[in-house]
């Protein structure tokens, strides 16, 4: 009797470490399957008929319960992120208007980084075209904190 209740618990355990700990068809969600069916077997084959039913329903009123913990929504809270992001790209280019004049940092193919004054950003050419790192830039338009670029020769 020890030796069912060992394989029901120890099944369990696998079966719980399988769902929460390391999720997918691993080796612990069929050791967990495993035990839980050896014990109902083990029950039927080398006790009585009567014990192996009751067995059988022991697991089974188990893994219901196991799954209804399981599948509240208390339980899967605890697991998740509940971290909020805020940040934004680009937040520095609020402080940058039309007509400012920069410096391509990298080539624009069409987007890249320029730099404007103190102020370093992602920008993106104005009629996709690529430009050259070193290109001396000029802000046309901002747009949903995307700056948008062309070079001051033309």
């Amino acid at each position: 009797m020890l030796l069912i209740a060992s394989l029901i618990f120890l099944g369990i355990l696998l079966m719980l470490i399988e769902l929460l700990l390391i999720p997918g068809v691993g080796v612990a969600g069929i050791l967990g399957l495993a035990a839980l069916v050896g014990a109902p077997f083990y029950a039927f084959t080398r006790m009585s008929t009567g014990t192996g039913i009751v067995v059988t329903i022991i697991v089974l009123v188990l893994i219901v319960a196991m799954c209804i913990y399981i599948l509240r929504a208390k339980t899967w809270k605890k697991f998740e992120t509940d971290t909020v992001i805020d940040a934004k790209v680009n937040d520095e280019s609020a402080s940058l208007v039309a007509g400012t004049s920069g410096k391509a940092v990298t080539r624009l193919a069409p987007m890249g980084t320029a730099r404007f004054g103190e102020i370093t950003c992602e920008v993106k050419s104005e009629d996709n075209s690529m430009i050259a790192a070193g290109t001396e830039l000029s802000i046309v338009r901002i747009e949903d904190n995307k700056v948008f670029v062309k070079p001051v020769n033309n």
